[in-house]
């Protein structure tokens, strides 16, 4: 096993080391840190990144970096795990999902020295983390008072990308395109395979999200070797899909959901209702396909075009 440098530290076979990479420094000339934990196992084996809070209010992910480093000790590793829980540290810092220049750090990938303070967080991200990688993880919620059923996103046409996401074992595994500015489109550009995890929504923790982050996280390192890791008899046997539908607010009012997260739902079944505030006019929504709930707002004021309710595709 060799040693490994991230952010200008090396890090021994067998040490676990918590860094500080400088980002930027806040007007008050605070320096703002992207805050690393690098364990390095004592064979060699996979190099793998976890990273969290990309979009800043988005914090089960923080939390499920936190219980799997528990769980990690360096003498009985085989690689490297490189677990960076808050990439996103000015968005985490105010609650946003943004910079503090209101832009998309999942959008600025993969960077430039000298560009926007997303877009050079981004290229530090990429020099000093995914490129010393040879698979990648990134954990994600809902947004936009929305909740969202554990599910991976990847390219599930990629052998090694589908075996990661098969050994995660979430209840959903989508065929996702890549996204332009996307960490997952840059660390693919450079061979890497990369798991997208979405569940739950931004700034609230989910038990059941972060218990199945966590449990799809070990079983991947065992997947790859990294660990000991036995899959979980309650474990269930993944959808896979490769296509979903938003289903949108036909009028402004107040939505009344008939169909919970994780729901399974059959053509034309009743999806929701919308009101006005009296009561006075109703219009329903079906279910244009058999489908799976994987996503729906939480709260009931919606305009028209709104995202209500996100099926899964099953059938036509």
């Amino acid at each position: 096993m060799s040693n490994i440098d991230v952010g200008g530290i090396t890090i021994a076979p067998g040490e676990r080391k918590r860094l500080e990479i400088p980002v930027a420094r806040l007007p008050t000339q605070t320096m703002v840190s992207l805050p690393v934990t690098v364990v390095n196992g004592i064979q060699d084996g996979p190099r793998l990144w976890l990273s969290a809070a990309i979009h800043g209010d988005e914090i089960n992910g923080v939390e499920i970096i936190r219980q799997v480093l528990e769980k990690i000790k360096p003498n009985s590793l085989q690689g490297t795990l490189i677990a960076v829980p808050i990439v996103n540290v000015f968005g985490f810092i105010e609650q946003s999902r943004y910079l503090p220049d209101r832009r998309d750090l999942n959008r600025s990938f993969p960077g430039s020295p000298r560009g926007s303070l997303a877009s050079r967080l981004a290229y530090l991200f990429m020099k000093e983390i995914v490129s010393r990688c040879t698979h990648g993880i990134d954990l994600h919620t809902a947004s936009d008072h929305r909740t969202n059923l554990p599910q991976i996103r990847a390219n599930l046409d990629d052998a090694e990308t589908y075996r990661c996401a098969q050994a995660f074992a979430a209840p959903l595994l989508m065929h996702a395109t890549i996204r332009d500015g996307s960490l997952r489109q840059a660390a693919t550009q450079q061979g890497i395979p990369v798991l997208l995890y979405e569940a739950g929504e931004a700034l609230r923790f989910d038990d059941k999200a972060i218990e199945v982050g966590v449990e799809g996280i070990m079983r991947v390192m065992g997947r790859l070797g990294m660990v000991q890791w036995e899959r979980s008899q309650t474990s269930m046997t993944p959808v896979e899909v490769t296509e979903s539908r938003w289903i949108r607010a036909s009028h402004s009012g107040i939505v009344h959901l008939k169909v919970a997260l994780g729901q399974r739902v059959q053509k034309k079944q009743l999806l929701c209702f919308i009101t006005d505030a009296f009561g006075e006019t109703s219009f329903k929504t079906y279910a244009p396909c058999e489908g799976l709930v994987i996503s729906h707002t939480q709260n009931p004021l919606v305009s028209q075009g709104d995202g209500m309710l996100h099926l899964a595709v099953l059938g036509n």
